[in-house]
């Protein structure tokens, strides 16, 4: 990884003119146009690789996975672009009308009781959404909602489709932070489905690739595992305090989420409605894993796109790439996947191709490789997918304010006006960002 030395304070040197916090995907685009424009910049990483909630591993077949973030959805067009520009290609995801909903081995049927009440919610929410909820839904949880829902099987397959598709705790959350984010988000069909929906294409090189020919391109410019601790602002810019040192900046870009970002000492503190937006957010928790086999044998038969009701509740997906070989995605969240972690990694393995193989069949119990990761368990990230609201509060809706604080700039995905949450998101949000302390630097030079 490349390193940079710090920016002594003593040795006389001027300022750097920009400092990004973070090498996520929003502070590596923003990075990239601010270094094409000429202008000086260090990007400070807590970990020790890019990406952020981006990650690509290589898997033993030779073909690449996504770990996390990895969806582009219909209209991202700036995650098309990039993946573009960046030499990668992208493909329609292997998809059927609609996935198979399943407990344990038995299906459940698109006429029958679970399905005609799961589907008279989710309408009925469509247009609360539209409407706007209630007030009093800010303090009613999305759990103690779904209590009215009279079909128990129902009311699961909703719980885990509400948990996946945020990462919710569903007792933290509530149904007016919910049924918000839909109507941002521009509906449940457009949140939920692959084809024409948030789920449509991938990366055959993986997402993750994005943000490592992003990082190398800034060669140089990056410092790994150099956390930062604190930020004293003045009139003329921000001296920042990390693990690689300490650092003079005219502008800073502040990448982190609002829940990890509260670690962070300001001096003079933080304006009340940004302190009240880290505090009253947090990270949603999620578990992802890739099984990978030589080819993707589901098809002969049928689809790999399921949702499973058992606990764990699961979302699976095909994500093989074109020519090859299978990959099976399965997403696991909220306290569902905090379960998984005091398993060992047999046991989890295990649980997760048992559930499975009851729709796949036996075959499912022989991958050549498998890979996992629990992103609440990422110190540096805190969870995925992005901050949410806690139940009584409206910190953490779509967009999250990004209002400078003095010569600090806000980005990252959950301040996006488009697909906030989503790669997309963090690429506008880098952008924007960008353009932003170019237009402040402007001014200085007047």
């Amino acid at each position: 990884m490349t390193q940079q030395q710090p920016n002594d304070l003593s040795d006389g040197r001027p300022p750097i003119p920009v400092v990004v916090i973070g090498a996520g995907m929003a502070g590596l685009v923003a990075a990239r146009e601010l270094h094409r424009q000429g202008t000086e910049v260090l990007v400070l990483e807590a970990a020790s690789r890019p990406g952020g909630r981006v990650l690509a591993e290589t898997t033993a077949l030779g073909s690449r996975v996504d770990l996390g973030g990895q969806w582009i959805g219909h209209g991202h067009h700036r995650f098309e672009r990039l993946a573009a520009e960046l030499g990668t290609t992208v493909f329609a995801m292997h998809t059927p009308k609609r996935p198979t909903i399943a407990e344990g081995v038995a299906t459940v049927r698109n006429s029958g009781l679970t399905a005609a009440a799961a589907n008279a919610t989710l309408a009925y929410w469509e247009v609360v959404a539209r409407l706007g909820a209630p007030r009093s839904w800010k303090q009613q949880s999305v759990r103690s909602w779904l209590r009215r829902v009279p079909n128990r099987r129902a009311r699961r397959l909703l719980e885990v489709l509400v948990s996946i598709s945020t990462t919710a705790d569903l007792e933290r959350y509530s149904m007016h932070a919910f049924l918000d984010m839909v109507r941002f988000q521009g509906g449940l069909s457009t949140m939920l489905a692959t084809a024409g929906g948030a789920q449509e294409r991938l990366v055959t090189e993986a997402a993750g690739t994005l943000v490592e020919r992003l990082a190398a391109g800034l060669d140089g410019k990056i410092v790994y595992d150099s956390a930062v601790t604190a930020l004293h602002r003045d009139d003329t810019g921000v001296t920042i305090h990390s693990a690689s040192g300490v650092h003079r900046a005219t502008e800073v870009i502040m990448t982190v989420p609002p829940p990890v970002a509260a670690t962070i000492e300001h001096h003079p503190p933080l304006p009340a409605d940004r302190i009240r937006l880290q505090d009253n957010t947090y990270m949603g928790s999620v578990y992802k894993a890739i099984a990978v086999y030589p080819d993707p044998f589901w098809r002969e038969y049928g689809h790999a796109e399921l949702m499973l009701l058992t606990e764990p509740g699961m979302a699976v997906f095909d994500t093989s790439p074109p020519d090859g070989p299978g990959h099976l995605c399965v997403l696991v969240a909220g306290p569902e996947a905090r379960a998984l972690d005091s398993l060992g990694l047999d046991t989890r393995r295990a649980t997760i191709l048992n559930a499975l193989a009851e729709q796949l069949g036996p075959a499912v119990f022989e991958p050549r490789d498998w890979h996992e990761k629990a992103w609440h368990q990422d110190r540096h990230v805190g969870g995925g997918y992005s901050a949410l609201p806690t139940i009584g509060y409206e910190e953490g809706y779509y967009p999250a304010s990004a209002q400078p604080t003095g010569h600090i700039h806000w980005a990252g995905t959950e301040t996006a006006h488009e697909h906030a949450g989503y790669i997309e998101g963090a690429i506008e949000s880098g952008e924007r960002a960008a353009r932003e302390v170019l237009d402040a630097r402007t001014l200085l030079r007047r």
